[in-house]
């Protein structure tokens, strides 16, 4: 998320279970792969190619797990964005692989946080919430969508007056739930994943800022202090690449804040969300929110408003929180922050290779916990020559905005101010 704020301000940060400073790159190096950018991405790619015996080098310009990863909604919601575009361009033999990769990131977590022994407050179950009719017909496809494929988990359409008794607010019309989606501390799996990449042989360097990358059959990645030779580069950045003017005008940069309370008291936890789900609306313009482990509530939002203080953050926060909640007017807001998500124009995300040596991943689009994963997992076969699943990506055109790099700000609040209008109606 946003460089201008400063990661210690997030609840995440502060509740860290094993802080590790992995020292700056110096001097040259090799390796099989290096991998640029320590977020999820970089580190489910890093944990996936050390498992297959490759030899790994992560570079990352801040700390693991410092941007998006490290502040997100620690939501994990099944399904790609921009699936129908996806699913139009494989016809009807590719509706099994989409229908795969939309849990993937799923089971991966699953089977990391069991396999490495992950403390990040891994817990399942999932509301989407419903503000307009139309919101309810779509979760009616959505539900005749998973049990058409035999979906092995719960799934079930909850009435208004039965969203009110699952989560204690009367703001939503009725919801969806869902048992296979679910919710983490999203720091700790990183930090957990990024452990788990170094046990397998792979190596980390933090504070090691990527300037440019020699190309070549063997390209070299060059920071300030030092250099890492590889037959593969994998750049994952996401909404913080700036290595490559190739990526540039690719990605929206997209806002979104999270505040957290105080603890709640056990009839708080009881009246608002007794069953510890994560709870999102289906609106561009979006808010989401659930309970913490130690049962704060952590209430995000996409907003149009550029500014990182965290007083401020918490003035609007508090407002959304009392609409949705007026029993918690009075509850004290201990932590705010927020920072940058990367949105592309077409909502797919963005796999595939620059060269037949440099590969990338990008903009997830607000469904990072899941698909970050996957994408990981992507980005391992195609480093080892299977592109079948990259090439899905692939093959469908980026929507460039020219010019994107130093009008940002402009265009998003245009494109803020547009989904708003849709939103509404």
């Amino acid at each position: 998320m946003s460089s201008a704020l400063p990661h210690t301000t997030s609840y995440y940060a502060a509740s860290i279970n094993h802080a590790v400073d992995y020292p700056p790159l110096k001097g040259a190096h090799v390796a099989d792969v290096c991998v640029i950018g320590a977020g999820f991405t970089g580190i489910s790619t890093a944990l996936h190619l050390a498992e297959r015996g490759y030899k790994v080098h992560v570079l990352e310009a801040n700390r693991v797990g410092w941007g998006a990863t490290g502040r997100n909604g620690g939501q994990i919601i099944g399904g790609i964005s921009g699936e129908e575009k996806m699913a139009r361009k494989l016809g009807a033999e590719g509706e099994r692989r989409l229908w795969e990769m939309r849990w993937a990131g799923h089971d991966i977590i699953r089977q990391r946080v069991e396999k490495y022994a992950i403390a990040c407050d891994l817990k399942w179950g999932y509301l989407d919430v419903a503000i307009k009719p139309r919101h309810l017909r779509d979760q009616e496809k959505e539900l005749a969508y998973l049990l058409r494929n035999n979906f092995p988990f719960e799934v079930r359409s909850l009435s208004a007056a039965e969203t009110h008794e699952t989560i204690g607010t009367d703001a939503y019309i009725g919801a969806l739930m869902n048992m296979g989606n679910g919710h983490l501390h999203p720091l700790n799996l990183c930090l957990g994943e990024a452990r788990a990449a170094v046990a397998q042989g792979a190596v980390i360097s933090e504070q090691s800022q990527v300037l440019r990358i020699e190309e070549g059959a063997r390209p070299t990645v060059h920071t300030e202090l030092g250099s890492v030779t590889a037959d593969a580069v994998v750049l994952a950045g996401n909404a913080y690449h700036l290595v490559d003017s190739r990526l540039r005008g690719h990605l929206l940069p997209v806002n979104s804040y999270i505040a957290a309370t105080e603890p709640l008291s056990d009839a708080q936890v009881r009246d608002i969300n007794p069953l510890d789900l994560a709870v999102c609306d289906p609106n561009f313009i979006l808010e989401y929110f659930r309970l913490s482990a130690d049962k704060r509530l952590l209430f995000g939002a996409r907003l149009n408003y550029s500014g990182h203080d965290p007083d401020r953050i918490k003035t609007v926060m508090r407002k959304r929180i009392q609409r949705v909640y007026p029993q918690l007017s009075e509850i004290k807001l201990d932590y705010a922050w927020g920072g940058t998500i990367g949105v592309t124009v077409n909502r797919v995300p963005q796999l595939g290779r620059l060269t037949n040596s440099i590969f990338y991943a990008q903009g997830f689009c607000g469904h990072g916990v899941n698909v970050t994963h996957l994408a990981g997992q992507i980005m391992a076969d195609a480093v080892g020559g299977t592109l079948e699943r990259m090439d899905v990506f692939a093959n469908i055109p980026p929507v460039v905005l020219p010019g994107l790099r130093f009008y940002s700000k402009a265009l998003v609040s245009l494109g803020v101010a547009y989904f708003r209008l849709k939103d509404r109606l």
